[in-house]
């Protein structure tokens, strides 16, 4: 089983330059989607779906922001569009997918750059995001979740870590909340394959970083212990272009 996960900046824009194409190209049960910035009101049917696909979009009240949706094919089935708290449902922000032994959330996680009180807003969807998920695996159920963290977990996911250290996106506070996930049993699926490799998933737009790949690594799939028999393979894909971030997947048996 084959999933992917990408922060597209935009769907309608992603689409124009290739989504479609790649997909086709390339072998996938599940496609995860961030940041779509449309509302399906917005979209003629045929724009919002991908063939041979199911889908469940999460749109934001604000037109034009975040926005997530999952692509799948079966036996994956449509749980629900949001995380079951109003503030956070409101931007559109988790959709939950059943794929048979697991649920698998995608998510688009806050960004805490704009100021004290949106950094305030990514900490508390954080907490209580932890609180769902751990809440699921307590009474049996296992958890995958993915998509656009908004934070470098360690130094060795940021090109530049020591010019970033008071820069949300790599707080300590912001970071904290990483380990937390791996305390309570989730696995970074990619460093679980590549403890020591820096690879990344986003590079701003500016100054040709993506070319010199002064980049973060962003985009995670995190694996609940309780699927570590059926993990075969992570990785990056940095060679998809079209948004400023790359797909990352995830391979199980």
């Amino acid at each position: 089983m084959r999933l992917y996960s990408w922060n597209v900046n935009g769907w309608r824009a992603v689409t124009r330059h290739g989504l479609r194409e790649w997909v086709a190209a390339t072998p996938m049960d599940v496609l995860c989607v961030q940041e779509t910035k449309v509302q399906l009101a917005q979209l003629d049917p045929d724009e919002a779906q991908l063939p041979g696909f199911h889908s469940l979009w999460a749109e934001a009240e604000r037109p034009g922001y975040s926005g997530v949706a999952t692509f799948f094919r079966d036996p994956c089935t449509a749980v629900r569009a949001q995380l079951g708290r109003a503030d956070f449902d409101a931007e559109g922000r988790v959709v939950v997918t059943d794929c048979g032994d697991f649920d698998l959330y995608n998510v688009y996680f806050p960004n805490g750059k704009k100021d004290a009180q949106r950094l305030a807003f990514k900490l508390d969807f954080y907490a209580f995001f932890l609180e769902q998920v751990t809440a699921l695996v307590r009474r049996g159920r296992s958890v995958i979740f993915c998509g656009d963290v908004n934070t470098a977990h360690t130094p060795l996911d940021l090109a530049r870590p020591e010019a970033n250290r008071r820069v949300s996106g790599f707080l300590p506070e912001e970071r904290a909340w990483l380990d937390r996930w791996r305390e309570a049993g989730f696995i970074d699926s990619f460093r679980h394959f590549h403890p020591e490799e820096r690879r990344y998933s986003w590079w701003s737009l500016r100054s040709g970083a993506r070319e010199r790949d002064v980049g973060w690594r962003l985009d995670y799939f995190w694996v609940h212990e309780s699927l570590l028999p059926r993990l075969k393979g992570a990785g990056i894909a940095t060679e998809v272009r079209g948004a400023d971030h790359c797909p990352v997947w995830l391979e199980l048996d």
